[in-house]
């Protein structure tokens, strides 16, 4: 069992449009509602692909119930006053997303306490507690590393900013950035894969015991106490890339592979929501793994 928690869930609509031009009335092709936030979208990758999950999310307002009479995974809801948010993202033919993220209901400490016991009741004789997501208004900047120090399985983040920074000396077993994120944490831009490994090592050393690296076009890279493994998937038609960064850690924890972690990413992006649907063999056939890492190839951006 894995169980997630997101401090910060959202509805989120997914519209598609010929092209994004400011200014002016667009149509709208395809329209989707969804639940989500980066714990609700693991826990939805994992549960769609046959593995169990727990999913531990603040509910308040009118899109709270909505949120929670939509989710098909199951549940563990703390009632809170403020409703919850409901983001926006564009999607353009060529998979270009903009998106709109509100910045959530405020939390009391009070609420705040409830979610983090609740997160930490659920985890008990669970594999893996996920943390994952911004901290909405009223939640300290250290509630995830507080809840790493004191969850009794191992815990996993995947976070930003402070909320990140703040719980990597708590030794996680894993924090999963993106580029941009581990840019922040080391305080420099890699341009290479090689520069990538060693800003991993330099987090590892920091406290995490793992870090994987999601690189966009680049794939992903995975840094451990064994090495760094670094994967990379083609996918011919790219519809929404929100919530492959969830997918490829949900594939990551279900079985421990990176090969299986890009194959979740690819089912993902090939969707035209967060959903991340099942993984099918073309999407794994897509998957190149190198552990000969290539440390002098240059990333796309």
């Amino acid at each position: 069992m894995i169980v997630t928690l997101t401090p910060n869930p959202s509805l989120d609509r997914t519209v598609t449009v010929d092209r994004l031009v400011r200014g002016e009335v667009l149509r709208v092709g395809e329209a989707v509602l969804e639940p989500s936030g980066k714990g609700v979208n693991v826990a939805r990758a994992l549960v769609h692909n046959g593995h169990a999950a727990l999913a531990v999310l603040p509910v308040g307002g009118a899109v709270g119930e909505q949120l929670r009479a939509m989710l098909d995974v199951p549940c563990e809801a703390v009632s809170i006053v403020d409703s919850l948010r409901v983001n926006a993202s564009v999607v353009e033919p060529d998979g270009t997303v903009t998106k709109l993220n509100e910045p959530g209901p405020r939390l009391s400490t009070e609420e705040c306490d409830e979610l983090a016991q609740a997160s930490l009741r659920a985890a008990r004789g669970a594999d893996v507690l996920v943390l994952s997501g911004s901290l909405p208004p009223g939640v300290p900047s250290g509630f995830y590393a507080e809840l790493v120090r004191t969850a009794e399985v191992s815990v996993v983040v995947d976070s930003s900013g402070v909320a990140l920074s703040a719980a990597i000396p708590a030794r996680p077993a894993l924090v999963k950035p993106n580029l941009d994120e581990l840019a922040e944490l080391v305080g420099r831009r890699p341009g290479t894969i090689g520069e990538v490994v060693q800003a991993a090592d330099q987090v590892r050393f920091a406290g995490a015991n793992a870090v994987l690296v999601s690189l966009g076009a680049d794939g992903a890279l995975l840094v451990d106490e064994s090495g760094a493994v670094h994967g990379e998937v083609r996918v011919e038609h790219v519809r929404n890339t929100v919530g492959a960064g969830d997918a490829l850690l949900a594939g990551l924890l279900a079985n421990g592979d990176l090969g299986e972690a890009l194959a979740y990413a690819a089912a993902a992006v090939s969707s035209p929501g967060t959903q991340a649907p099942p993984v099918t063999e073309e999407h794994r056939a897509a998957v190149r793994l190198h552990h000969a890492v290539e440390f002098d190839r240059r990333l796309a951006r």
